[in-house]
């Protein structure tokens, strides 16, 4: 009888014990409701896609799905294998020419086109992605604007739509119809060598200025995605700006409520203002590569979110998931991704990936769905409708329009951080000493993904200040800018000087990176420059007053530079229309002044005493400036 009630109790007790378990877990793995009516209204083509789809072969339909690079796939081969898209990375030209012509990259579109796979007569267009990430950057002469960083510094949407509807003439005029862009992560670690492809650590302002982006891109309402826009690709989903330590393609630890809240926001406003084409990101969720994850990229993004555009693999991105290799991924296919971005092992891929629908691996239904979005996102672009890209018959290359406006968005980007004693803005004709060897290379004021993946010399491609036509590096402009006004310069590369200037510009800061190696281990920036705080001490004894004029693509430690300076400028990374500085630092001549400043931080900027992360509403927040800190000439 003990026994019984002994067994009776320990029943009991497991069972209270169980259903103890279930209620934590449900409340730890409870999913999160993304749901959210989609609120682009777009002509529904499914009839028309619909009987393409129901003529195509077994073969067409995989080939559809297969995006190879330009330089490891010919024409022919494009046509044997029907391939639907194509592009070119990051430093990648026609011929392996960087100095390849606008008819060069004209030609080389029409190749493609002129193959591109028929289905009962009716020819389904290659469509050729490009990375024109801020502006047409692996095209010389292009213009380039500021990066995303600093466009966020500008808080300007309406400026930011110009800027897309710019580069989209840009992109067009080289029969290429499609960028990879923009940007709509939300960095949450400085380290993150991608953070100045961010607007803001604020998924406020992403979303407001990369909902404009996408706009200016691809034009809306009777313009939308004419022959005057190209298609735009947000990316990269999801919770790529998060990652542990900032470590690209990394893992983002988070719940999944701050996941929605802080990353996904911005994909809301694109999904809105219809951006057809996502990104799928590099970095896990988790532990979970979001190349592979079924909830995010089908369940919530496809289905919660009700984005009916395609998602598009990042470069070999499929080939991280577990399990799986660069030519062989079911897995990542079968989660959402409709676009495989396979840069050289696309004819394995092919081979492999056709085998799989065939034994029932990928179920023809999921590669169905895969093809009918790209075939409806074909028909928004006219590719159905007589839209020939090569045929684009305008050169809007560097145009002068956009130079302007690239100018525009450059004085707006920057942030005055000092300004002792009202020292700016100065006469140009009194005598400077510029100090600052990078003010003389025109790379570094351009930045990463700019003519090479890395923005310097890489993998065979140099680059050198004659690869940015009817361009001034800051040096030669701040001096153009002097000498024209009357005044006397001198430049020093270790701070010495002939005769005692009125005023010294220091031009400092970072050098160009990309993804991955961009990434550092701390911010602190002091420490690793000694050498230019050893010139700020000699010059500082010397009673001279010191203008920094900081080149970064993210906050760093600068409290040492900053106490030396007289006034602090963080101009990012500016890009083609350097002028745009001298607009705001310099005076006229009767000291009426021409622009002030108007650039807010978009990153909260750290101190020798931060921790980091450090954003905007953590409970520790103890920034050197705050998000949204700029002075202006009124201060």
């Amino acid at each position: 009888m003990l026994l019984y009630v002994f067994m009776l109790l320990l029943h009991k007790i497991i069972m209270k014990i169980f259903l103890i378990l279930i209620i934590f877990n449900t409340s730890i793995f409870a999913q999160v409701d993304w749901s959210n009516p989609n609120d682009c209204k777009l002509e529904d083509n499914s009839v028309f896609t619909q009987s393409i789809l129901d003529k195509m072969t077994l073969e067409q339909k995989v080939g559809q799905i297969i995006m190879p690079e330009i330089n490891s796939v010919t024409p022919d081969q494009a046509k044997r294998f029907h391939f639907g898209t194509i592009l070119n990375g990051g430093g990648g030209f026609p011929n392996q020419n960087k100095n390849s012509t606008i008819q060069d990259w004209k030609n080389l579109s029409k190749d493609y086109y002129d193959v591109s796979t028929e289905v009962a007569g009716i020819k389904v267009p290659i469509l050729w992605g490009t990375d024109a990430v801020h502006g047409h950057n692996n095209v010389i002469g292009a213009t380039i604007f500021p990066h995303n960083i600093a466009l966020g510094a500008t808080r300007n949407s309406s400026l930011i739509r110009e800027i897309g509807s710019s580069i989209s003439k840009e992109v067009l005029s080289t029969g290429i119809i499609w960028t990879f862009a923009p940007t709509i992560a939300v960095p949450q670690n400085d380290l993150w060598g991608r953070t100045y492809e961010g607007y803001s650590e604020n998924s406020d302002l992403v979303s407001e200025l990369g909902k404009n982006f996408i706009l200016g891109l691809q034009g809306e309402g009777d313009s939308f995605l004419s022959d005057q826009h190209v298609l735009a690709t947000a990316k990269h989903f999801l919770g790529d700006g998060g990652t542990d330590k900032g470590i690209d393609q990394g893992n983002t630890i988070s719940k999944e409520s701050e996941l929605k809240e802080v990353h996904g926001k911005p994909y809301y406003d694109a999904i809105d203002s219809c951006a057809i084409s996502i990104m799928a990101s590099f970095n896990s969720w988790n532990g979970i590569k979001m190349h592979g994850n079924k909830y995010l990229l089908t369940d919530v993004l496809k289905s919660q979110m009700e984005f009916d555009g395609f998602i598009v693999g990042d470069w070999n991105g499929h080939g991280q998931v577990t399990g799986c290799e660069d030519n062989n991924c079911p897995k990542a296919f079968n989660a959402g991704v409709d676009i495989f971005m396979v840069p050289t092992e696309w004819e394995p891929l092919y081979w492999n990936t056709l085998e799989q629908v065939r034994s029932g691996a990928i179920d023809i239904k999921r590669l169905d769905d895969a093809v009918l979005r790209i075939l409806n996102v074909k028909k928004h672009l006219g590719l159905f409708d007589g839209r020939i890209p090569h045929e684009y018959n305008q050169n809007f290359i560097g145009h002068s329009s956009h130079r302007d406006l690239a100018r525009k968005a450059v004085r707006e980007s920057l942030v005055l951080l000092k300004n002792q004693e009202s020292i700016l803005p100065f006469k140009p004709n009194k005598s400077f000493l510029i100090i600052g060897e990078q003010s003389k290379y025109i790379e570094n004021q351009m930045g990463g993904w700019t003519i090479t993946w890395q923005g310097k010399t890489w993998e065979g491609t140099s680059i050198s200040n004659n690869d940015f036509p009817n361009t001034l590096s800051i040096f030669d402009s701040i001096s153009e800018k002097i000498i024209d006004s009357g005044g006397r310069i001198e430049y020093s590369k270790d701070g010495s000087f002939k005769d005692k200037p009125d005023y010294v510009i220091m031009i400092y800061g970072e050098t160009p990176y990309a993804e991955g190696f961009g990434d550092i281990e701390d911010l602190d920036f002091s420490s690793k420059n000694i050498n230019i705080l050893n010139q700020m001490k000699a010059i500082s004894n010397m009673d001279i007053p010191i203008i920094s004029l900081f080149i970064s693509g993210r906050p760093l430690i600068i409290d040492e530079e900053l106490n030396y300076s007289n006034a602090f400028v963080s101009i990012w990374l500016p890009g083609t229309a350097i002028e745009g500085i001298n607009d705001v630092i310099f005076s006229n001549l009767d000291n009426s002044i021409n622009f002030d400043f108007k650039g807010k931080l978009p990153y909260s900027w750290p101190s020798s005493n931060s921790s980091n992360p450090l954003n905007n509403g953590d409970d520790d927040y103890d920034p050197l400036f705050e998000y949204g800190y700029g002075l202006t000439y009124k201060d």
